[in-house]
């Protein structure tokens, strides 16, 4: 079972860059869509709806803003567009597809560097969303949980990890709360299982030549419940071709 998860930066500008060109080659079971920046009524072209998948978006109330996508060959039992938390929910940041037994989740989480408020709102999000991880982990299914986490893990996962110990995405609290997702509460980085090499990033900014120096930060994950840990066969970060400032991640896994 392929998985991709990728944060588009705008699903249009995306589309004119080939990524679902791309796409239509990687035969994926499902795709994980962040930063759609588009309402519904703007994807009438065919391409948003790819052939052999059942497609479902949650976008942002705010034009050209946030809004995550799930796209899945296999039709769900049930799907959840948004948390039911209406401030969140009004920023399209997740979408959950249950099946007999098991769950792929697309999520979105707050970035704070665009200013103190955003950062505030981005720990109210952590803070209401362990307690649901929580929960889920003990509804007796696997989950998949892909997304982009605006949070670098440990000191690996970015390359200027020294100038960055005081900035949104890496600070000391974002990263214990990773350190608790992983540790105590019991979830898996996916990727780490099976690639612990370094210079592994997803995200470059588009200042300064960080993609052409790979100056970059891991910050999108599939984040996985132990009973999949053993089945995970091989994750890719897609590099040859750029459709955003973030690289698709790709994982298979043995079901």
């Amino acid at each position: 079972m392929k998985v991709i998860t990728v944060n588009v930066n705008g699903i249009r500008a995306a589309a004119r860059k080939g990524f679902f060109d791309c796409l239509s080659k990687q035969n994926a079971d499902f795709v994980c869509l962040q930063e759609i920046k588009a309402q519904e009524d703007q994807l009438t072209d065919d391409c948003y709806y790819p052939e052999g998948y059942h497609v479902y978006y949650h976008p942002a109330e705010k034009k050209g803003y946030s809004g995550v996508g799930l796209y899945s060959k296999t039709k769900p039992e049930n799907v959840q567009i948004g948390l039911g938390w209406p401030d969140m929910d009004a920023e399209g940041r997740f979408i959950r597809a249950d099946y007999p037994d098991f769950t792929v989740i697309s999520l979105y989480l707050p970035s704070g560097s665009s200013s103190e408020e955003r950062q505030t709102i981005k720990f109210d999000f952590l803070d209401r969303f362990m307690p649901l991880l929580r929960e889920m982990k003990n509804e007796n299914r696997e989950f998949i949980i892909c997304g982009d986490w605006n949070i670098a893990h440990k000191n690996i996962d970015l390359r200027n990890w020294r100038g960055n110990q005081k900035n949104s995405g890496f600070l000391p609290e974002e990263r214990a709360w990773l350190d608790e997702l992983f540790g105590s509460t019991g979830y898996v980085d996916a990727f780490r299982v099976i690639n612990q090499e370094e210079d592994q990033y997803t995200w470059w900014s588009n200042r300064g030549q960080a993609w052409a120096k790979n100056v970059g930060w891991r910050i999108d994950y599939h984040v996985v419940t132990p009973g999949l840990q053993d089945k995970i066969l091989n994750c890719e970060i897609y590099k040859a071709e750029r459709f955003s400032d973030h690289a698709p991640l790709l994982i298979e896994y043995q079901v």
